[in-house]
């Protein structure tokens, strides 16, 4: 286990992130109806995208590329302008959100997979998959699969010839990190539709779990930022079938109903979790269940930090886990190549 700092007996955040952290808390909340539904055109009105751009910026270009248009199912793609010959590996990456919110245009998000494939470097992928309420489980996991099999069968008209496509990360945060870790799981069961793609690796960013009873962090941090059993809860409702209730198998991932991973090939993980997030002690016990499978999870914890802290890049927090991150590409990558 590895930490940043000293832990802190108050949250302290930066006046700036403060004001974002309450703006986007506000549009959120306001767009969530009490029938469960959501108000997309409100959202659309203070929604400003950012646009692929060929010309490269900070040595990153961008280009959006469409897998079935009848669901709106499309990635983005995050070339970086690296110098050599050297073959780099590649990150698919799946935003947060709670499943409702946000996708791979949301400068937020933009911002920061322009940031893994400058830093690893890498090609990332940004799935854009349903959201729910609209698409309930299993959409989601549908989308983020398709994708990687329509990765497999056109990598060559994607990928430049540099991509190592046989070096694959799965990446996310939040609800993007419960995606990464239900697709991670379906690849492995799949093994052999897969050839040129092979997952060597799992980055799991503070990954949205949960479960019927409460935790202590759930408790004791009410009122941190972005999460709270009110607004998750509201979530989970929005995703599962009816009659499901939190202990479902994509929920409690290490709980009653958990998938057996042990005679999987399931990847090395990396588990990010922040010391003021309510959902850390979920995110806990999923590298632990991780490892009790007999499999190999590193936990990176910021005692420090809130939920969603590293898509804030005026936090010192986030360029270092960045870091984290690329050390982590770097070192599975060696292993392999060593083998």
């Amino acid at each position: 286990m590895a930490t940043d700092s000293k832990t802190n007996e108050k949250l302290t955040i930066p006046f700036k992130t403060r004001i974002a952290l309450t703006v986007i808390s506000t549009f959120t909340d306001n767009a969530q109806r009490l029938d469960g539904t959501i108000n997309r055109r409100f959202l659309r009105f203070f929604d400003f995208p950012a646009h692929p751009n060929p010309n490269p910026i900070n040595n990153v270009s961008t280009s959006d590329f469409v897998v079935d248009p009848s669901r709106n199912l499309w990635f983005r793609l995050f070339t970086p302008h690296v110098s050599g010959d050297e073959r780099i590996p590649v990150v698919v990456f799946f935003h947060g959100g709670g499943f409702a919110f946000l996708s791979p245009n949301a400068r937020p998000y933009d911002n920061v997979c322009r940031r893994f494939a400058r830093k690893l470097p890498a090609y990332v992928i940004s799935v854009n998959y349903r959201l729910t309420p609209e698409h309930r489980y299993p959409a989601q996991y549908d989308d983020g699969f398709d994708v990687l099999k329509y990765l497999e069968e056109n990598h060559g008209k994607i990928l430049p010839a540099n991509a190592d496509l046989s070096r694959c990360f799965f990446a996310g945060d939040s609800a993007g990190g419960n995606i990464a870790h239900n697709v991670s799981i379906r690849v492995c069961r799949e093994k052999r539709a897969f050839t040129a793609l092979k997952l060597i690796g799992l980055i799991s960013i503070q990954p949205f779990f949960g479960g019927e009873e409460r935790t202590e962090s759930e408790k004791l941090l009410v009122g941190a930022p972005l999460v709270g059993t009110h607004r998750t809860d509201w979530c989970w409702k929005a995703l599962l079938p009816e009659g499901s209730n939190r202990d479902h198998e994509a929920v409690n991932v290490s709980g009653p109903n958990a998938v057996d991973i042990s005679d999987l090939d399931y990847p090395e993980t990396m588990v990010v979790v922040a010391g003021f997030d309510p959902l850390k002690d979920w995110q806990r016990s999923y590298c632990e269940w991780i490892r009790l499978s007999g499999k190999r999870a590193t936990l990176i914890e910021y005692p420090n930090m809130f939920h969603a802290f590293y898509i804030f890049p005026e936090l010192p927090e986030a360029g270092q886990l960045i870091m984290r991150i690329k050390d982590f590409v770097a070192e599975r990558v060696a292993s392999l190549s060593a083998d």
